[in-house]
């Protein structure tokens, strides 16, 4: 959940949002090197008297041709891994389906026969006392914690996103179109997320809620639910 005056990413609840963590504070000290290297030269050369030596120096034209190439490798290999690793799902234990309409969620959960609902945000007239106004729905995503979940996203009218950032899931919802995605919720608790693409004119007000749970807990509500 995100505060007052937060800089940076919400608290990773999942090993993807984790290591995307890891790779924005390594792009931003090879962003700070870059900055500080420039900065220095910049400072040299208008305090300096540079000679033709140095300005005619072809070690320094192979640096600058060499530096910037490592630099990206240095970016690129850690971002192409990520990349790989939010691309492969591998025997998911549960399969959730999300639809997107306007301007509400329908969840329904394939492994299980006749476990469907929709989600709507709560209205603030109908909000419990602590519940977080415009952010709270009335009925959240029920997923057992430490198991992967394949999440299928797709829309039934018009471009929609499905978006959690605590988990590190964001994928677009589009009409006629499946998408998929996964995550592990790596500890129970209860994680909001919003529509990211602007779908119209209450597109502000089509929450997300996951709740992760232990699994004696969720097998216990998908048995409630299905009953």
């Amino acid at each position: 959940m995100a505060n007052h005056m937060q800089f940076g990413f919400q608290d990773a609840s999942s090993p993807i949002m984790e290591e995307l963590t890891q790779f924005h504070d390594h792009a931003l000290m090879v962003a700070l090197a870059i900055c500080s290297l420039v900065l220095y030269l910049l400072t040299v050369m208008l305090t300096e008297n540079l000679t033709s030596n140095t300005v005619d120096a072809q070690a320094i034209e192979l640096v600058w041709t060499i530096l910037p190439a490592a630099v990206l490798i240095m970016l690129a290999l850690p971002s192409l891994r990520i990349l790989y690793m939010m691309d492969e799902i591998n025997e998911p234990n549960l399969t959730l389906k999300a639809i997107g309409h306007q301007w509400y969620w329908t969840y329904e959960y394939t492994d299980f026969k006749d476990l469907t609902f929709d989600s709507y945000m709560t209205p603030t007239t109908d909000l419990p006392l602590g519940h977080f106004r415009l952010l709270e729905v009335d009925h959240r995503v029920i997923v057992p914690t430490s198991s992967t979940v394949r999440v299928i996203v797709t829309a039934d009218d018009v471009l929609h996103s499905w978006a959690v950032p605590s988990l590190g899931v964001k994928t677009d919802a589009i009409p006629g179109r499946l998408n998929q995605t996964s995550f592990l919720a790596s500890r129970p608790g209860i994680y909001y997320g919003q529509c990211s693409e602007i779908c119209g004119a209450n597109h502000s007000f089509m929450p997300i809620v996951v709740e992760a749970a232990p699994l004696a807990n969720f097998e216990n509500w998908s048995t409630l639910m299905s009953s």
